[in-house]
């Protein structure tokens, strides 16, 4: 499709250079709000998560493999609720901004957490979106939405056989508001920090997660009703247990 060179020219059209640094203030008045809300959506409440105790950070790092066969059964809820605010989980709540359990460029968060739930007991399978303010789900669709997140993962089974696949998102402006065209460096840096906080967050809670870059955009964007211009999927990560 197109141009075989579009990744090389982007690497070299978002360099910074000493002295040709991008110039002007920030536009304050039209900064894009920090959270995506379903106002309309049913909202699930989760459990709250642990934030102490658990194996140590070493052994984890030791113990994280790739997992893409599961065994069947469903999911606790709370192991969904802990690996959600491993994700993307509010650690410090403030006025402007409230931090998160993963960094982000400039703390401008534009990566949004979807999930397409299989079996997790107490849920009925659908399609959800993560409310960071919240710690809670908003019921987006409901029903079995397997076959459609695999086909869109390039057909790989493993999104079938999972409890669940956390999808990212990315919300462009959050981040190009401030950082323009070198923003997009950032938002792919921003999901890689939150996929390994819930591939280490498995581990930890006895499950298996591997994560999926390759994936058919439009296929996961109309699964989740986004527009793939605004914002647009990812990256997707599955889970279950090994």
């Amino acid at each position: 499709m197109g141009d075989a060179h579009h990744g090389d020219e982007f690497q070299q059209a978002t360099q910074y250079e000493r002295g040709h640094l991008p110039g002007g203030g920030l536009d304050w008045e039209h900064k894009p709000a920090p959270y995506k809300r379903y106002p309309a959506a049913p909202q699930i409440a989760l459990s709250p998560p642990d934030t102490k105790g658990g194996p140590s950070v070493w052994d984890t790092l030791h113990r994280r493999r790739s997992v893409r066969r599961f065994r069947s059964g469903p999911l606790p809820e709370k192991k969904l609720s802990q690996l959600l605010w491993a994700a993307q989980g509010v650690t410090r709540a403030g006025r402007n901004v409230s931090l998160r359990t993963a960094p982000s460029a400039g703390a401008l968060y534009p990566i949004e957490t979807y999930l397409v739930i299989h079996n997790v007991a107490g849920i009925e399978p659908g399609v959800y979106h993560y409310a960071v303010e919240d710690h809670a789900l908003e019921q987006l669709k409901t029903g079995d939405y397997r076959t459609e997140i695999t086909q869109a993962a390039l057909d790989q089974e493993m999104a079938y056989h999972a409890n669940m696949v956390l999808v990212w998102t990315a919300v462009f402006e959050r981040s190009k508001w401030k950082y323009r065209q070198r923003a997009y460096r950032y938002i792919y840096l921003d999901a890689g920090h939150i996929a390994q906080n819930v591939a280490l967050g498995a581990v930890a809670l006895g499950l298996g997660s591997c994560q999926i870059a390759a994936l058919y955009d439009g296929e996961v964007n109309a699964l989740l009703d986004v527009d793939g211009t605004a914002e647009s999927a990812i990256y997707l990560t599955v889970i279950g247990k090994p």
